[in-house]
């Protein structure tokens, strides 16, 4: 795992994408903090710019680095959560801009998986976590299923768990600043 650490780490340090297994799906990702990796996923997944994506932060202390106000109750989510779990949070910090929504949110998650904990230490910045298919696609259930598009189009696949069926999406949950919580994906 640690050479795998390495390789992904260059890219991403050099403004690469990569292609990655999460607690939940074969994600693309990028540095969150570097606006032109950020549009080099848009153009891969030929996605609008108009959507933003999820980033991944290795626990709650980098959460903390890059959203303004945490909710308090986003810790009891987290913390009894039976699934991986992503938060919609407001007034997102020190991130690119164009992967903020336009209502100035963004969806967070703190990884699970060994590899991306560790992989966002070293990165020490958040790491974008979209699914690894075109815009509109099915995505992927296991490493074979990802379209050859996605796997030319990345600038390093990490080579683990490729034999391995992946999860279900994480559960999303919006939660504002004035304390409305929505469920948007159970």
């Amino acid at each position: 795992m640690k050479n795998e650490i390495e390789n992904a780490l260059a890219v991403l340090k050099k403004g690469g994408i990569i292609l990655y297994p999460t607690d939940t799906v074969w994600g693309i990702g990028c540095d969150a903090t570097n606006s032109e990796a950020v549009e080099k996923i848009f153009k891969l997944k030929k996605r609008s710019d108009k959507k933003s994506m999820i980033c991944l932060v290795n626990d709650y202390k980098m959460l903390n680095e890059y959203i303004e106000d945490v909710p308090e109750v986003a810790y009891d989510i987290l913390k009894y959560a039976a699934k991986p779990t992503t938060i919609i949070y407001d007034d997102p910090i020190r991130v690119a801009e164009n992967i903020i929504a336009e209502d100035n949110s963004l969806a967070v998650r703190v990884a699970k998986d060994d590899f991306c904990k560790k992989l966002i230490r070293k990165l020490r910045r958040p790491l974008v976590s979209t699914s690894a298919n075109i815009s509109g696609s099915n995505t992927p259930q296991s490493f074979a299923e990802i379209d050859p598009l996605i796997l030319e189009g990345v600038d390093y696949v990490v080579n683990l768990h490729r034999d391995k069926k992946s999860g279900k999406p994480s559960a999303i949950i919006k939660l504002k600043n004035d304390g409305s919580v929505t469920v948007i994906r159970k």
